[in-house]
């Protein structure tokens, strides 16, 4: 006779949503290079903000690049004239961007325990990913290697959902993934969840710029996203065919012009 066994228990809503993240951080690394042939990169406009912000150049900079990816932003910073070391936790990313910038430095690791010594870094970058860390983790790490005077820089690409067509397009997609697309708008732009501790005083800043892709980099943009990339595919590619659909009727050619608000935080280390 079989004893019956207890029900595993659920687990609590903080610790279902840390599992969550994790999953979504993670996947990323089977996608790698869908995500470098597809997202967006960041405007020449945005790194004067930077350094507007930060009261210096990146020029002769050391910029450690965190949660760097396949290395979109690293390049520009590097383009800057920054000497940069990319920190990647992902085995995936970190084997695309090594693949895609084989002159760059990168090294394993998360914002959360950066594998850096204290004071030595004159900027810390996240480009898209500072979401992925626990704050009261990668905030104190900033603070340690950071040089006095050193910034750390956050920047995300949010859909600019003034225009009428993206901000349908938005719409389509939260009911999809079933989200709150205007709270999650809203969140993007409050500062203080940036850093909950409130340690770290942080300038904002708002970029807009715009690209032209024909309509299967934009779908293939969309579909490298966690939230995506974790729906079974059969729903996911039925869902991008039908947003296709939707898009003909706005772009006959083929050609979607994409336009984007980046925001930007900065905050500087005493």
């Amino acid at each position: 006779m079989t004893t019956p066994q207890p029900p595993c228990p659920s687990p609590s809503p903080s610790l279902a949503r840390a599992l969550s993240n994790t999953a979504r951080a993670h996947s990323f690394n089977s996608a790698a290079a869908q995500y470098a042939a597809n997202r967006p990169s960041y405007p020449p406009a945005l790194f004067d903000a930077v350094e507007e912000l930060a009261g210096r150049s990146l020029s002769g900079a050391r910029v450690v690049d965190v949660g760097a990816g396949t290395g979109i932003a690293t390049a520009l910073l590097h383009a800057r004239g920054a000497d940069v070391l990319a920190v990647e936790p992902g085995a995936g990313m970190a084997a695309e961007f090594r693949r895609g910038l084989p002159q760059l430095p990168i090294v394993r690791g998360t914002g959360d325990a950066l594998p850096l010594a204290g004071a030595s870094a004159d900027f810390i970058t996240y480009a898209q990913a500072w979401h992925w860390t626990d704050t009261a983790r990668s905030v104190p790490e900033a603070l340690r290697v950071l040089r006095p005077g050193g910034a750390l820089a956050l920047w995300w690409n949010g859909d600019a959902r003034d225009v009428d067509w993206i901000a349908d397009a938005a719409a389509r997609i939260g009911r999809f993934l079933g989200v709150d697309v205007v709270a999650q708008k809203r969140d993007a732009g409050r500062t203080e969840l940036a850093d909950p501790s409130g340690r770290l005083r942080f300038s904002r800043r708002e970029v807009r710029w715009s690209r032209r892709v024909p309509i299967d980099t934009h779908l293939a943009n969309i579909g490298s996203h966690s939230a995506f990339l974790l729906t079974p595919e059969d729903r996911r590619t039925a869902f991008l065919e039908e947003e296709r659909a939707h898009l003909l009727k706005v772009f006959p050619d083929g050609i979607v012009e994409e336009t984007y608000d980046v925001l930007l935080l900065v905050a500087r280390k005493p």
